[in-house]
């Protein structure tokens, strides 16, 4: 490694932002979720801003308590391809369960959006948390899979994806109109897999793309989530709410990365961050209040009971505190609230935070303030190795990634911790990534 470390970013793409409430606000398009032109529009700007990449989550089941975000949207690998005609530099992540569809299909679809962006696609790669409760009946099954157990088959499930990404060597296509030959048999290879959960032959029709494979994003919080991706994962996603706990999760993880003999400067830990930034500390504490000013009693007490089934909210308000329900000290197995538990405790936190945590809108008190201020916590939390770069989750869309990409970015571009333009195409040039050897070459060659 020898280029300057330099701040990762990335640009969580979600309808009106973050925050559940953020498509109440004045300026705010409720039908932004699923306007193609809205998210053009973003992905344009993130490619201003210079960010490494883009991200589409996904749900595959919703229920009346979903965030209003999730309720009416585009399916992230589609919405990927078309967003690589509306920009030219930034690399595309979208979200796609190993746990609802066969292998085949998933690495056909994510290798043609690489092919049409040429190079600039990732797979956040998920098992799925059945959070709606009926995920496993959309899918014609009964019971979703037991968490350990997802991930087990996840493991086979990227192997034979991997497997298929290299049916074909990167000259394999001879295309020589005077011979008569297409292809060059001998580089034609199949996974020919026959594992504990899958049967497959290949190869795929569709040949490498530039980048070789999509780059690999994970975002386990479980012991299995994490065991599986430091096998795997490129671009780690986490959430912590202080420096002291992401400086633990940094040296955890860059440590079960190495015990598996991978190089841990070659994964990259992004920290989720919601700020809010105003021109003054006072401008972006009123953007706060009137955001959390949004949430109605209704939605945020009902979101919380179905949530913590079994804790009574009976004359609880949303400024009622964690600890007058017994927040703080509940056993809850979930794994979000199992990440959430120690700051609920600490802070006891009011019950519309605690709210705002659970639906990913929740803005710590350094992330709140002016460009400088967000910009310190940033290169404070990069330089003491809490993270690798930062995943900006903007509680308001667009105008929160108007706002840091016109006012934060250049001050890390001032302080050398950004780049100040591409100085590549693809999404593993743009991170820093090795294009993976095609492994049935690389057999072939040692043998």
């Amino acid at each position: 490694m020898t280029q300057k470390r330099q701040i990762k970013l990335s640009a969580y793409m979600v309808g009106t932002g973050m925050h559940v409430a953020s498509w109440r606000l004045p300026h705010a398009q409720p039908s932004a979720s699923h306007d193609i032109d809205f998210y053009k529009k973003l992905v344009q700007t993130a490619e201003r801003g210079k960010f490494d990449f883009a991200f589409l989550a996904d749900s595959l089941a919703i229920n009346e308590q979903s965030h209003p975000n999730i309720l009416n949207r585009f399916e992230p690998i589609t919405l990927i391809s078309a967003l690589a005609g509306a920009s030219t530099k930034i690399g595309l992540v979208a979200t796609a369960s190993t746990s609802y569809i066969e292998p085949f299909n998933l690495a056909r679809l994510f290798l043609s959006a690489d092919h049409i962006s040429k190079g600039r696609v990732g797979w956040n790669i998920v098992t799925t948390r059945d959070l709606s409760g009926n995920t496993a009946r959309n899918f014609n099954a009964e019971e979703h899979f037991e968490h350990s157990f997802r991930y087990e088959r996840a493991e086979e499930f990227l192997e034979v994806v991997q497997g298929l990404w290299d049916s074909w060597e990167d000259d394999a296509f001879t295309e020589d109109k005077d011979s008569g030959q297409f292809i060059d048999p001998s580089k034609l290879h199949r996974v020919n897999h026959k594992g504990r959960f899958f049967s497959v032959d290949g190869p795929l029709n569709i040949g490498r793309s530039p980048q070789g494979h999509p780059v690999l994003v994970q975002a386990g919080t479980s012991e299995s989530g994490q065991n599986f991706s430091a096998k795997v994962g490129e671009v780690i996603f986490s959430i912590k709410y202080n420096l002291e706990d992401a400086q633990q999760f940094y040296r955890s993880y860059k440590s079960k990365v190495a015990s598996v003999g991978r190089n841990p400067e070659t994964v990259y830990i992004l920290q989720g961050i919601s700020p809010i930034i105003g021109r003054t500390e006072e401008e972006a504490q009123a953007k706060l209040k009137l955001l959390e000013s949004l949430i109605t009693e209704e939605t945020g007490i009902l979101f919380l009971s179905d949530y913590f089934k079994g804790v009574d909210f009976s004359g609880a308000t949303l400024d009622s505190r964690a600890k007058d329900v017994g927040l703080d000290v509940l056993e809850e197995t979930k794994s979000d609230y199992k990440k959430h538990q120690p700051v609920i405790a600490r802070e006891n936190p009011k019950l519309r935070e605690v709210y705002s945590l659970l639906t990913g809108s929740f803005s710590g008190d350094h992330l709140v303030g002016t460009p400088i201020k967000i910009a310190n916590t940033l290169e404070k939390w990069f330089k003491e190795q809490a993270a690798d770069g930062f995943m900006l989750m903007a509680p308001t869309l667009p105008d929160g990634l108007e706002d840091f990409v016109e006012l934060v970015v250049p001050l890390l571009q001032e302080r050398g911790l950004f780049r100040q333009d591409y100085e590549g195409s693809t999404l593993r040039e743009h991170i820093g990534l090795p294009i993976p050897v095609n492994h049935f070459a690389k057999v072939l060659e040692t043998k």
